[in-house]
């Protein structure tokens, strides 16, 4: 269904109280150097209260809370009410997030329904931004979205140039918090440039990988959600345990085990392209010495890269467990002396072998399927005063061969938002393997 979505208001939201001169430049850290420059999007589902003692059961009252709380807490935030300058450094001016206000013509069940045959670029009309034609200067954007039945839904674009996918989490928990008066509010912490220092970005750029989802190279790019119920994950689960590689180890996470599989399908999908490397986003922070805390803001990820063994005449079972043998390696090499290094002599390597990197993807050298998840979101904490939201998700993102894990709106199972050219979707939307294990079969 197309959705029908119209902006009746737009206001700029300012901090509560103006930041300090000596506050006025927010140095970019090379992990924020080197991240793209794109909106991470993210959707919150609210449903209508009906408890008629609800102070919460009139979208504007909504609305005017929501307005009134952020602009305190962009005092706490305050890089994200600047202006981002030339990939060094954001001006702490205040100047302010836009702020819409939009209606929809249906339902909200009509969206996040399992069975509705709305599909994820129908979702951009409920986020702010143009996710890659936006202004990349401007870090954060919200609209409020009211739907027909009373319904509403918080749609985010958060700038990645300073914030990661954990960061934006924690933006949202502490905007919840203060929305509902909470004293102790988690402040972040600014720390990023100081651990890793930016430097001279000569040579790199962030963009590559980057592109609409309407046309590559004369390729349309298309995304189409699959929905994968807790049955049929844990039957793949326990196929792929059986594996020699996994014998006596860990079973495999449910991520871990879609990771696998739907690698496997798009392979198939895209068999005349060569092999495709697998990709996955870890989180730093852990994995720093001493650990950093969940609030300290920025960018702190970097990417396992995967080189997949593929055999010849592999049984499915050993194949897709000795793959997740090795995306565990990659990730595991992603440690504390890797980030030591890092934040060393070690990025100078770092910034080569991306150089390295972007080449090949541009002449085709070499091809990646990246995985990144919102499944570790627990839901319950973006709760502002009227409950936690139905559902937390994501329209459709700016790269090919992208695959984002979500939880599903309804029951135990993980949607799947796969980002391909066309003629590689309509291969996998008719891939027999695959429609065993989905219960939505996207709409073409």
């Amino acid at each position: 269904m197309k959705l029908d979505i119209r902006v009746v208001s737009q206001e700029t939201i300012k901090p509560s109280s103006p930041t300090p001169n000596s506050l006025f430049n927010y140095n970019l850290s090379f992990l924020d150097q080197i991240s793209p420059p794109v909106y991470n999007p993210l959707i919150l589902f609210y449903p209508k209260q009906f408890n008629q003692d609800s102070k919460y059961d009139n979208p504007s009252t909504i609305s005017n809370l929501l307005k009134q709380s952020l602009s305190k807490l962009l005092s706490h935030y305050y890089p994200i009410a600047g202006r981002i300058r030339d990939n060094l450094v954001t001006h702490c001016n205040d100047e302010g997030i836009p702020y819409l206000e939009a209606q929809v013509s249906c339902k909200i069940s009509d969206v996040i329904h399992e069975n509705s045959s709305s599909q994820p670029n129908e979702l951009l009309g409920l986020v702010p931004f143009q996710l890659h034609g936006g202004p990349h200067d401007v870090p954060l954007g919200v609209q409020f979205n009211v739907f027909q039945c009373g319904g509403i839904a918080l749609g985010l674009c958060m700038s990645h140039k300073l914030a990661d996918a954990s960061s934006t989490i924690s933006f949202v928990k502490a905007w919840a918090a203060m929305a509902k008066g909470e004293v102790d509010v988690q402040a972040p912490e600014f720390v990023s440039s100081k651990l890793f220092p930016p430097r001279d970005m000569s040579g790199f750029d962030p963009k590559t990988g980057i592109m609409t989802t309407s046309t590559e190279g004369g390729h349309q790019v298309l995304v189409k959600r699959f929905v994968f119920r807790g049955a049929s994950i844990e039957a793949l689960r326990a196929k792929y345990g059986k594996s020699r590689s996994l014998e006596h180890k860990k079973p495999p996470s449910r991520i871990e085990t879609l990771s696998a599989f739907i690698w496997r399908r798009v392979m198939t999908a895209t068999s005349n392209r060569g092999l495709l490397l697998l990709l996955h986003a870890v989180n730093l922070r852990t994995r720093m010495d001493p650990a950093l805390a969940e609030h300290s803001f920025g960018n702190y990820y970097r990417v396992a890269i995967t080189v997949p063994n593929v055999g010849d005449g592999e049984a499915e079972e050993e194949e897709g467990g000795g793959l997740i043998a090795e995306i565990r390696d990659a990730i595991s090499g992603i440690d504390k002396g890797f980030v030591k290094s890092l934040q060393g002599q070690g990025s100078d390597e770092h910034l080569d072998f991306l150089k390295q990197q972007s080449e090949g993807f541009i002449g085709g050298e070499v091809g990646f399927l990246s995985f990144t998840s919102l499944c570790w979101f627990d839901r319950y904490e973006a709760d502002f005063g009227w409950g936690k939201p139905l559902w937390v998700g994501t329209p459709s993102l700016s790269f090919k061969n992208l695959v984002v894990f979500m939880d599903s709106a309804h029951g135990d199972g993980i949607e799947a938002l796969v980002h391909l050219e066309e003629g590689d979707m309509g291969k996998l939307q008719c891939d027999e393997v695959l429609l065993q294990y989905v219960s939505v079969i996207p709409s073409s």
